[in-house]
């Protein structure tokens, strides 16, 4: 087990911002080609053990970003405001956030400080590794457990897409417990569940998340973790490269802080209330997933794992997956700008198919 002292990585961010448990595999790893890394997986390769090449976008791209994030960052604060409020009832500061690398990080960096803007307490804050099929990090739990005994952990997340995510968690949380006897609570939490499989969020629409937009350059410059036993050994956390070399283009502290200035505007103490008496427990139905089955079999798609639904979902595919379509429910809906702008680049056809409770579908290459 790592010594708790050593732990100070906190990539772009202050660390009193968030501390990552992740290994750096700075000068172990490199990064594959989108085309490259499906035939690996075809092959039998599991996707956690590369790495994309990281997207470094346009200068029209990274004017858009900013363009989506004047548009919603009031609508993200208050997104921010309502989960915090939430967890805040249930826990108040006997609570670590433990957002999961790397989609939870600006979340769980903005409900920090939302907490202590509020009601200026000072909760602990870790990124760590989730990976589909493998689970949550194990060595990540234990250090946090060792560190923070009695507290409440809380997983953090930026959305919900079909679920695979929110299944992974309840799965790791199960195993945990049986194998470890760390008791957890499964609940994701997201600012957005249109997959209806989240425990805590502020609104189950198909919503735009700014960050979804960019990668590393809005998550403190780390790449999406890794699993790799040729890197990893048994005491290690799950790893990660830091971009170094993309800090001039690096946009993490200044989309948390143009959200953070938000908070004044956002819900009174009367909605707060309402809030949590609906809010403070919610049932997961895991519905988005009767949509993914219909897109399915309309579209004639042998996996499900080659459908993406949700914006988020949809950007990732486009950014990092060898990408056969994209179908959207309103192609004039400028939510969805920056979705169009990276299909028309690719020269990924898009189509409309309002047949869905998501503002689009990312649908993935069978190579």
């Amino acid at each position: 087990m790592k010594n708790m002292q050593e732990i100070k990585f906190s990539g772009s961010y202050s660390s009193n911002d968030v501390v990552f448990l992740l290994k750096n595999l700075n000068g172990l790893i490199e990064e594959r080609g989108n085309l490259d890394r499906e035939h690996a997986v075809k092959s039998g390769a599991h996707y956690s053990e590369m790495l994309p090449i990281e997207y470094e976008p346009p200068s029209s791209y990274i004017e858009l970003f900013h363009l989506l994030l004047q548009q919603e960052k009031i609508n993200i604060a208050n997104h921010v405001a309502r989960v915090a409020e939430v967890l805040f009832y249930l826990h108040g500061k006997d609570i670590v956030l433990v957002s999961l690398a790397r989609a939870g990080t600006p979340i769980g960096v903005l409900i920090k400080r939302y907490l202590l803007q509020k009601y200026k307490i000072e909760v602990p804050h870790y990124s760590i590794s989730i990976i589909r099929d493998k689970g949550l990090d194990l060595n990540a739990i234990k250090y946090i457990v060792k560190k923070h005994p009695d507290y409440a952990l809380r997983f953090i997340d930026g959305w919900t897409g079909k679920g695979a995510i929110s299944k992974e968690l309840i799965k790791s949380c199960r195993d945990i417990k049986s194998i470890n006897g760390i008791e957890l609570n499964d609940s994701l939490v997201v600012l957005a569940d249109p997959g209806k499989c989240a425990g805590i969020y502020s609104t189950r629409e198909d919503v735009l998340i700014p960050s979804a937009c960019l990668n590393a350059t809005v998550s403190g410059l780390i790449s999406r973790t890794v699993l790799n036993s040729e890197f990893i050994k048994d005491e290690d956390f799950h790893g990660t490269k830091y971009y170094d070399d993309l800090k001039n283009n690096d946009l993490s502290c200044l989309y948390i802080e143009q959200i953070q200035e938000m908070f004044p505007k956002v819900i009174s103490e009367n909605e707060i209330k309402l809030l949590i008496k609906e809010l403070t427990i919610s049932e997961r139905t895991f519905s988005g997933v009767k949509d993914v089955l219909k897109i399915k079999q309309n579209y004639k798609i042998e996996d499900s794992n080659y459908i993406k639904p949700g914006i988020g979902e949809t950007t990732r595919v486009l950014l990092r997956r060898v990408t056969w379509k994209i179908l959207v429910k309103d192609i004039t809906d400028k939510r969805l700008n920056h979705i169009l702008f990276l299909a028309d680049e690719r020269n990924v056809a898009v189509e409309e198919y309002k047949d869905m409770s998501y503002l689009c579908c990312g649908l993935i290459k069978n190579v």
